[in-house]
């Protein structure tokens, strides 16, 4: 087969991820691999998609390879994806896999997200590798990649694919009031909802005017889609010990003072490529000035949204987990699929709760599993990490480490003693459970 490898990764042939492509090409001399550096050349490709166009229709089997930024693939391979559908490459029938490298922090939902847009072009899917970062280097990971390209050839032989997951898409409510009157505000709070005026519509300009009418507070809006962005997320690290970016055009300064400094952030966007569009992307991407810290933790936020959300499982888990990582409450997720009127008017007064009470929420599995991730992540890579690492210690979020816990570690022994010998648990009877449930109790007791 002719396999194409679209090298998602801004650092062109310096990447990580494009290495397991190169190795599995050394190991199966059958198989033709050609490259084409899709992050790296994107700003050439945006001015002329026909030399992509000829090697993507040329290939027999697409193979995206890339690091995952931000809960999905790089801006700048969402770019390319976009050019894709914009240049109406045809691409039915042809094969599409996947290779990412990561710490594994939501890699699911960026291989989520590439597979959607491979349905979306008429694809065969085969579920794709997802590899830590080192895992090329260990004899182990070499021969996962291995095995995961044997299967992916004997699927293409036997027509073994994924299957689309087809959701119902109801016609969306166009027509949204906007009063002609606000609510008073009130002055001590200051919210800022983000828009992409590059990617908007008539329908979502209405309800973000309706919810600045119904929101007691003072509203900004800052568009994404008019600001002087110089390029993506180049992935090179030179933040990690400086906290600052390497691209001097005044985005750092916008995101630390006009957006973070306030005190709720609403994004409104309208859904493009199963995302939240390639602007937006580029923002988040943009943010890893502030490396793996988060540092908008106990704001709340809210998203406007014009399109089929029901539909979009895997945008719902980026949004759910957006919110659990980062510490942040969201008030509410108002679209235009039912009732818009309603689901604005609900998140508006929802966020007044939330901004006059300042409500925050325990995490679940999304939050505390990602940021154990970083946790582990950010420790091991304290030495180039410097500024993540000053921020975990100083706000207490190594201090979960199991190994630390001596205590619980010693009584978890002796109960399990305990439990190992017949004769003594007969003995205790229910009195285990009732030593367990005891300082329970006593709260109870003393609330």
């Amino acid at each position: 087969m002719n396999i194409l490898v679209v090298n998602g990764s801004p650092s062109g042939k310096n990447s990580i991820t494009l290495h397991t492509a190169l190795y599995l090409e050394k190991k199966f001399p059958d198989q033709k691999f050609t490259y084409l550096d899709a992050a790296s050349r994107i700003h050439g490709l945006q001015k002329d998609f026909s030399p992509a166009a000829e090697a993507l229709s040329g290939a027999d089997m697409i193979l995206f390879s890339y690091p995952v930024y931000t809960f999905i693939a790089t801006s700048q391979l969402h770019q390319f994806i976009r050019l894709i559908k914009e240049n109406n490459v045809d691409l039915k029938g042809k094969v599409a896999s996947q290779i990412t490298t990561s710490k594994h922090f939501y890699d699911i939902t960026a291989h989520n997200y590439v597979r959607d847009n491979c349905f979306d072009l008429g694809m065969n899917y085969i579920p794709g590798l997802s590899a830590d970062m080192d895992d090329l280097l260990k004899e182990k990971g070499q021969k996962e990649a291995c095995e995961y390209f044997k299967h992916l050839l004997w699927c293409v032989r036997n027509k073994v694919f994924e299957r689309q997951v087809l959701h119902e898409r109801k016609p969306l409510v166009e027509e949204v009031d906007v009063p002609r009157t606000h609510v008073q505000p009130k002055n001590d709070k200051d919210v800022v909802i983000l828009v992409d005026s590059s990617n908007t519509n008539p329908t979502l300009d209405a309800m973000v005017r309706r919810f600045q009418s119904k929101l007691p507070f003072k509203t900004r809006v800052i568009d994404l889609g008019t600001f002087g962005f110089k390029g993506g997320c180049l992935g090179c690290f030179r933040c990690a010990a400086t906290g600052h970016c390497i691209y001097k055009d005044g985005f750092e300064d916008l995101l630390r003072n006009s957006i973070q400094k306030t005190d709720s952030i609403i994004m409104a966007f309208n859904i493009q490529d199963h995302s939240m569009g390639v602007r937006f992307k580029l923002y988040d991407d943009r943010q890893f000035c502030n490396g793996h810290r988060t540092v908008t933790t106990g704001m709340p936020m809210g998203y406007i949204i014009t399109g089929n959300l029901d539909a979009e499982e895997n945008l719902r888990m980026i949004i759910a987990g957006r919110g659990q990582v980062g510490g942040n409450y969201i008030a509410g997720t108002a679209t235009n699929q039912t009732d818009p009127e309603k689901e604005i008017d609900q998140l508006a007064l929802n966020l007044e709760y939330a901004l006059d009470t300042g409500l925050q929420r325990t995490s679940n599995f999304l939050g505390i599993g990602g940021m154990k991730i970083f946790r582990d992540l950010i420790y091991l890579m304290q030495g180039m990490m410097k500024a993540d690492h000053r921020y975990y210690k100083s706000h207490g979020l190594y201090d979960d480490f199991p190994q630390k816990q001596r205590g619980t570690i010693f009584k978890m022994k002796l109960v399990g003693i305990l439990m190992n010998s017949p004769k003594l648990m007969a003995k205790a009877g229910d009195k285990v459970t009732e030593g367990m449930v005891g300082p329970y109790r006593k709260v109870v007791d003393n609330a």
